[in-house]
């Protein structure tokens, strides 16, 4: 039997995906992107998980696209098989927070993975970078999207059209990530902090990420309108009582995610 390209692990409420495809320093073909949007969907969807967590290897998160499965294709054979879209994109309907644990290279479409989650927890090993102007290509999974609301446009342009490699350290400067910290403790913090966030109410997680995602996508009055409409209907929220009474009470919450 062939490995899984994804491992999948539980550590109490957090969800644990580690891409696998080691021999490749996690170079993201489809058939993981596949295996990846399964199991953050399956993650999404289970009621006993708060908090999802993608990591790769000592040595990658993951090295970018698969050039090797891609050299040949045409233009009709990304358009028509939706190239990115159909499968790279199924991060984006997951309502939980997911946290990136990079240690290594996250290049080329690992670091546009990584931009896609919502907390980026970088190893003091971790380096950044937007390659494909040396193959005469773009990022083409978000990278000239989300990576200019991340870091402003002229660090952005800088790394899209030079290739300009980052380290831990810039890129915590740059706040292209949330946090440093010792490559033998990456994974012990990201699950610390991961817990940490999957002990809270899980459909005020959902509102905060969807009201920031909100900020990076529409006008400020917009996204205002967007934030006081999800305010406005923690107050239906069970969990929401909860917590103002165990605060009056001064007590810990027992959140019900209702």
């Amino acid at each position: 039997m062939t490995e899984p390209l994804v491992q999948v692990d539980r550590h109490g409420r957090v969800g644990m995906i580690t891409l696998n495809r080691p021999k490749q320093l996690n170079a993201l073909n489809d058939a993981l992107m596949d295996q990846l949007g399964a199991a953050l969907l399956a993650l999404d969807g289970d009621p006993e998980v708060g908090a999802i967590v993608i990591t790769g290897s000592t040595k990658a998160f993951a090295a970018g696209a698969d050039i090797d499965a891609m050299v040949d294709w045409s233009y009709m054979d990304v358009y028509q098989g939706g190239f990115i879209t159909r499968n790279w994109e199924t991060i984006r309907q997951v309502r939980k927070p997911v946290l990136a644990a990079v240690a290594g290279y996250a290049m080329g479409g690992g670091c546009e993975l990584a931009l896609a989650c919502d907390i980026i927890v970088a190893a003091e090993s971790a380096k950044f970078a937007l390659p494909e102007i040396k193959l005469a290509m773009l990022p083409g999974a978000g990278g000239t999207q989300r990576l200019p609301r991340a870091i402003g446009k002229a660090k952005a342009m800088d790394m899209c059209l030079s290739a300009r490699m980052l380290d831990a350290s810039e890129a915590d400067r740059y706040g292209l990530v949330s946090r440093v910290v010792p490559d033998a403790e990456l994974l012990a913090c990201t699950l610390a902090l991961a817990t940490q966030i999957a002990s809270y109410s899980q459909p005020a997680l959902a509102a905060i990420k969807e009201s920031v995602n909100r900020a990076w996508e529409s006008s400020l009055s917009e996204g205002i309108l967007f934030e006081r409409r999800e305010l406005h209907a923690r107050f239906a929220s069970e969990d929401a009582h909860e917590g103002m009474k165990s605060f009056l009470a001064k007590r810990a919450p027992v959140f019900k995610h209702r």
